[in-house]
């Protein structure tokens, strides 16, 4: 999040508290509503106590690649899945705690056929905010970060450490910390805790925040912490579907102004996944006949048909 009007960041968010909220009781394992901060000195509801044993029956850098093997199974197969994307934006008046400027947008997101993520607007109301704007790394963050995949491939720029066996809700989860093992300029990571489901070794909950934040004079970005939730939703795979991010980020004094803290809080919801299923090529001397209608109904006439595009989400229920 970058300042507006000249105001400038210096610092990084400040600590935070975070609720999740379930969004659908369909699913046959999900967390039930729990809330996470950082300053609480007891485990939050919801949460059981973190036992730091080792694991039983595998060691902990047997779970990391078994889950990591998961996860990249999970990132190929949510390719077959359109889903629509909510974003919202919102500062906060510091006296009040009221909304005093928004940034909203609903997105249909698809993935062609050579696995691009391609992005539907459906609804974006005029941008109000005025003391922050959104920055690229923001966007980016919304795509690849807020929903956070640890894959096989990931594996090699992070340090992940065993932190124990807890239970959340009806869920026995294992505890890592990650982060990244090198910052390599112009990207970006996860830092952080996640929660990995003993049954399906499959990220259920994140906790943590984009890494690098930019602290550099005239051109500061800063981002708040974040927690990730995930719902089975098909039986197998387990996808994000709500994100929270709240913080004070503190903006510094420039030349005839005084500095600032601006309360920001970020809500993202990842709603009405449908899996689509992409059909092989066929070529003939040349010529894409995928798609060509049986020769009962005279197509045989005439040329190739047009490739079935996949249909974006139909909006969720209100």
């Amino acid at each position: 999040m970058k300042p507006c009007d000249g105001i400038r960041a210096s610092t990084s968010a400040g600590l935070f508290a975070l609720s999740l909220f379930l969004l659908s009781t369909g699913s046959p394992r999900a967390f039930a509503a729990v809330s996470i901060s950082d300053t609480a000195a007891q485990e939050p509801a919801g949460f059981g106590a973190l036992d730091p044993t080792p694991p039983a029956g595998l060691t902990a850098q047997q779970i990391i690649e078994k889950f990591a093997a998961r996860e990249t199974a999970f990132n190929q197969a949510r390719e077959s899945y359109t889903f629509r994307q909510t974003v919202k934006v919102n500062t906060l008046a510091e006296d009040t705690d009221r909304v005093d400027g928004e940034y909203q947008q609903v997105t249909d997101i698809t993935f062609n056929r050579e696995g691009k993520r391609e992005e539907h607007v459906v609804f974006a109301p005029q941008n109000t905010l005025e003391r922050v704007m959104m920055s690229p790394a923001d966007f980016q963050d919304i795509e690849h970060r807020l929903p956070f995949v640890l894959t096989t491939e990931d594996l090699p720029q992070y340090d992940i450490t065993y932190l124990g066996r807890q239970r959340v809700d009806e869920l026995d989860t294992y505890v890592f910390s990650a982060g990244p093992k090198v910052l390599v300029k112009g990207k970006r990571y996860f830092q952080g805790k996640v929660w990995v489901d003993q049954q399906d070794f499959q990220i259920v909950l994140v906790n943590g925040k984009s890494v690098p934040d930019d602290k550099r004079k005239g051109h500061e970005d800063l981002s708040p912490p974040f927690t990730t939730y995930y719902e089975q939703i098909d039986g197998k795979y387990w996808f994000p579907t709500y994100t929270k991010a709240e913080g004070n980020l503190h903006f510094a004094a420039q030349e005839g102004a005084m500095s600032q803290d601006v309360h920001i809080r970020t809500v993202v919801k990842y709603s009405d996944y449908k899996q689509f299923h992409a059909t092989s090529r066929i070529i003939y001397n040349g010529e894409d006949i995928t798609n060509n209608k049986a020769p009962e109904d005279n197509s045989s006439k005439g040329g190739a048909s047009k490739d079935k595009q996949a249909q974006p989400a139909t909006p969720p229920k209100q």
